[in-house]
């Protein structure tokens, strides 16, 4: 009965259904595709009830290590390459009306849901367009996926609450596909949420490859230089280098105010740091110098460019696991809501497996397609 009960949830994201009622109804009206899932068709058919208490009570570990059977056995197939890897998450939401727009809760992402009180506090883009900066927050959760950016396929994936920030799970995501699946020699690709110092350095010397993620400038100021490379105080004078300091694992050169020992000379600005009675007077400034692996990365490269282009098939990806009903959830636990995230991915897989079993023609990527040979 838990495998059966299990292939209908599969039945449920391959036909995209949002509501357990909705998979009840098809499967009792289609006697034919229950039995292929394994229930005795000859009795009552497991309520909606037993359906919801099955999805909260399974243990999420079976339903990873199916996932990676068929990611095993894809990749044997050869379909599936740790060549090109990337990791993106997109959100899902919570069933709780504070997630409604037009919910007249007071202040109502200062308050935590009572519905699903495993859910957390997120922000989410609102515009498809990088250059803008308009964000919806939300209550709910993440599904981070490791994909194969050439197939398109997901790899690994796991769920975790709105409020965690993508860099903090990306290595723990890498060491377990690592576990089961080589990442050695891979050009791993992320967005700007995932420029972050140990990814770079665990990618390079660990997993032996190349990361293309651009840089996030987080609010850091390109000060006006010289040809030479001094900067420009805020008077218009070049300073002058002062030193090379280390800190935070960084290095930086040192500038200082060109007047910074001068006893009789006035700062054109009346800089603030000017009249201090320190010997050294003046201002200064600091600018890092790229010795790490992710300073030395060359982004504007063709082959930067070319490879972080692959990254719109995490962006594909994401569409058609949304298309499975994950986008908006029925359930009200976090249990739950992993264990569908993980079923989307099964399904999303099973057709892809069954697609290359059976050579045929139509993209294992197209659901419809494959639906409609079917």
């Amino acid at each position: 009965m838990r495998v059966a009960m299990s292939c209908a949830f599969i039945v449920m994201k391959c036909e995209g259904f949002s509501q357990v009622s909705d998979l009840h109804d098809y499967l009792t009206n289609n006697l034919l595709v229950a039995y292929y899932c394994g229930f005795d068709i000859t009795k009552p058919l497991p309520s909606p009830s037993t359906l919801r208490r099955f999805i909260r009570n399974l243990d999420n570990k079976i339903l990873k290590e199916v996932m990676q059977s068929q990611v095993l056995q894809l990749a044997k197939l050869g379909i599936i390459d740790t060549s090109f890897i990337g990791l993106d998450s997109t959100p899902v939401m919570a069933n709780t009306h504070l997630n409604n727009p037009k919910s007249f809760a007071p202040g109502r992402f200062g308050q935590e849901p009572k519905a699903d009180k495993d859910s957390r506090l997120g922000v989410r883009t609102a515009s498809s367009q990088h250059v803008e900066k308009n964000f919806e927050f939300y209550f709910g959760y993440k599904n981070h996926v490791l994909s194969d950016n050439i197939t398109g396929l997901p790899i690994y994936e796991i769920t975790t609450g709105a409020d965690v920030y993508d860099s903090t799970v990306a290595l723990d995501i890498l060491a377990k596909t690592h576990s089961f699946l080589s990442l050695t020699g891979c050009y791993f690709i992320g967005d700007k949420a995932y420029d972050v110092k140990e990814i770079y350095n665990t990618v390079k010397s660990t997993y032996e490859g190349e990361c293309f993620i651009p840089i996030n400038t987080r609010n850091t100021k390109d000060p006006k230089k010289l040809p030479a490379g001094n900067i420009i105080c805020e008077a218009g004078l070049a300073m002058h280098k002062f030193g090379k300091t280390r800190s935070e694992g960084r290095l930086r050169q040192k500038f200082a105010c060109p007047f910074r020992t001068s006893k009789n000379s006035v700062c054109p600005c009346n800089h603030k740091n000017w009249n201090n009675g320190k010997k050294n007077r003046g201002c200064f400034k600091h600018i890092t110098i790229p010795v790490d692996y992710r300073l030395s990365i060359d982004r504007h490269s063709i082959e930067f460019k070319s490879v972080y282009a692959l990254r719109t098939e995490c962006e594909r990806y994401n569409s058609r696991f949304k298309s499975t009903g994950q986008e908006r959830l029925w359930v009200r636990n976090g249990k739950s809501t992993e264990n569908l995230n993980t079923i989307a991915h099964i399904s999303l897989l099973s057709i892809a497996v069954a697609t290359v079993i059976t050579k045929s023609e139509v993209s294992y990527r197209c659901l419809k397609s494959v639906k409609r040979v079917a």
